[in-house]
């Protein structure tokens, strides 16, 4: 059951604030194409204003209220956010709010609302995972190191890097906020968090939960509004010391340039066109069910999505004739009703792109082996099929580009060098997936790949104590792990002479008689 989306303004500085010109920017349903709520349209004034309150939280009382304090008090506010309302009493906070948030998602970005809550739980698991990496990096701080002069001492601090940018997508709205405000607040940094403007409720909603967990004023900092508006300002602001985006390459690209003017870090999470490679020892039904879920989960938008399937040409024609058969029972419907495994994309532009991408796959000479067309069943919305697609070859657009969304196209290999081959014939290098029951095999492919990330004998499982991260056009840095707080942390050495004796490299004055 559907239920009213929240009406909120900017969360700024610890407080809700209308935006400088006062704009909003629809909310859609993509399930029922209709106007459900609306959000606030920052701009550039509102993202200054932003970042002086972020920096005001970085210095205020000389830094103990945040940036110097220790970790563990940090960790009390990210525990305080994924399971309670204040700091003296533990209950649940995201928790609590998880069938209010998973419904909110849902209904703003078309997942299924199992996905949805699937999620939220994962969002309050990374924000207990970072507050145990902020209590331990207490521990790591002032540690030494060894030199090989005796006359000197040193050890590192790790230190804040300091306002940090934080642009999402609309894919896992909430999620992948939390794969980067987490961290950040768990390192001492202030952020300002700018989501995509179409699916940015459930982000809102975490500046009332931070709100109530009375987290500092200006440490997390929430505007939606229009890439062109609020996102190149925040990407471009001299007083931001750092922008960790994902996103498309295009745009991530964009983001490296506006970064670059003032020499500042960027962590990019971009596109991909991850492949999933069969081999013929497999148990074909279970590797049909992989190869569908690492394509279809998230109705197929998602950046890591093994949307490449590279079969052995043995057992080929079965395995497509059963990814037909599972395909046509996945449930398509209304991510609110029970069972749904397949809801619509997020907007009417993405379910455009989608179908122009079947259309040119089919004028290029491959065939539709199911999908690619709405559901007969739904008349609105932004729904297509689960679709497949045979006889492809490497120079066909549906090979090389990144669709996002529900497709996947189909090739076959001969042998393990040129499923290799086939694998890496790929500008991105976001993930990878290998599926045999030779152990030895899945090692070399493993090797092989030429990605950031590979599943064996599975496709898409993601924790918040792995790295996650591309190679080429997929972007660069890790997040997740403990590589993902080091992302917010700048290392200072602290070198001091300890002997008695000068130091001896000039000649001292001869004294004056």
């Amino acid at each position: 059951m559907a239920i009213p989306i929240p009406s909120r303004q900017l969360f700024i500085d610890g407080e809700w604030k209308e935006p400088v010109r006062k704009n909003r920017i629809p909310v859609i349903n993509p399930a029922t194409e209709q106007i459900i709520g609306d959000i606030p349209a920052a701009t550039s004034e509102d993202i200054d204003i932003a970042v002086e309150a972020a920096r005001r939280a970085l210095k205020r009382n000389g830094g103990k209220d945040w940036a110097s304090a220790t970790g563990a008090h940090r960790a009390k506010y990210l525990r305080a956010i994924a399971a309670k309302a204040s700091l003296q009493a533990f209950h649940v906070q995201i928790t609590e709010k998880k069938s209010v948030f998973a419904k909110l998602e849902a209904m703003d970005n078309g997942k299924p609302l199992d996905e949805a809550a699937w999620d939220i739980d994962d969002v309050a698991g990374c924000f207990e995972y970072n507050a145990d990496l902020a209590e331990a990096l207490d521990a790591r701080q002032n540690a030494p190191i060894e030199l090989p002069m005796d006359t000197f001492k040193c050890h590192v601090i790790r230190e804040p890097i300091g306002v940090v940018g934080l642009i999402t997508p609309w894919n896992y709205p909430l999620l992948m906020a939390t794969w980067k405000i987490a961290p950040a607040l768990a390192a001492g940094c202030a952020a300002i968090l700018k989501p995509s403007e179409l699916a940015s409720v459930t982000c809102l909603e975490l500046g009332e939960v931070c709100r109530e967990v009375g987290l500092p004023p200006g440490v997390l900092n929430i505007l939606t509004g229009l890439g062109p508006d609020a996102g190149a300002p925040l990407a471009s602001h001299p007083n931001v010391d750092k922008i960790a985006f994902t996103g498309s390459s295009a745009t991530g690209s964009k983001i490296m340039t506006a970064a670059a003017q003032n020499v500042k870090p960027v962590t990019l999470e971009l596109g991909g066109k991850s492949p999933i490679v069969v081999f013929d020892d497999v148990d074909i039904d279970k590797a049909v069910e992989w190869a569908l879920f690492g394509c279809f989960w998230t109705n197929g938008q998602i950046c890591s999505a093994t949307s490449r399937l590279i079969v052995h040409e043995s057992i080929a024609d079965e395995f497509l004739d059963k990814m037909v058969k599972w395909a046509k029972n996945i449930k398509i419907s209304d991510p609110l009703e029970d069972g749904c495994r397949l809801g619509p994309v997020v907007s009417g532009a993405q379910y455009e792109k989608i179908l122009k991408f079947i259309e040119t796959a089919k004028s290029e000479g491959a065939t539709v082996a199911f999908g690619g067309k709405r559901p007969q069943h739904l008349k609105n919305g932004f729904y297509i099929e689960p679709t497949i697609i045979s006889d492809v070859t490497t120079s066909m657009q549906i090979w090389r580009e990144e669709v996002f969304g529900p497709v996947l196209c189909v090739k076959t290999f001969k042998t393990e060098e040129e499923a290799i081959e086939l694998a890496n014939d790929t500008q991105y290098g976001l993930g990878s997936a290998v599926i045999s029951s030779d152990l030895d095999r899945c090692d070399r492919m493993t090797k092989a790949f030429d990605a950031g990330i590979v599943w064996v004998n599975c496709s898409q499982p993601c924790f918040s104590q792995a790295p996650w991260g591309g190679k080429k056009r997929s972007g660069f840095g890790r997040e997740l792990g403990e590589w993902g707080l080091e992302n917010y942390l700048s290392v200072k050495q602290v070198t001091r002479y300890i002997s008695n004796d000068p130091w001896g490299w000039y000649t001292p004055p001869t004294p004056k008689l």
